[in-house]
């Protein structure tokens, strides 16, 4: 995902990367997302946003804040989803 929206919401004037990255760690330490294991760190002139959440909801929950905290900044999501299903037939060993 790269976004390029205007700047960060509430309208105020883009802080440094940096800022922003550390206040999206922040913000979701704080809310109903600080168990998932989602990092942010800038690289260069992007903001590259890995980790691995329980579900597709977490996912865009996190997608959600990313867009709200780092809009404007050229960003880069690898967060996946991981598979928490029963396993649907045996497993074979060899």
């Amino acid at each position: 995902m790269n976004t390029h929206d205007a700047g960060p919401a509430g309208g105020a004037p883009p802080a440094g990367p940096e800022y922003r990255v550390a206040h999206f760690q922040d913000r979701l330490a704080s809310g109903e997302l600080g168990e998932l294991g989602v990092h942010a760190e800038v690289r260069g002139g992007a903001v590259l946003v890995t980790g691995t959440v329980p579900s597709a909801r977490c996912r865009d929950d996190v997608l959600k804040v990313v867009r709200e905290e780092l809009g404007g900044l050229d960003v880069h999501c690898d967060v996946v989803v991981s598979e928490s299903s029963s396993p649907d037939h045996a497993e074979e060993l060899s």
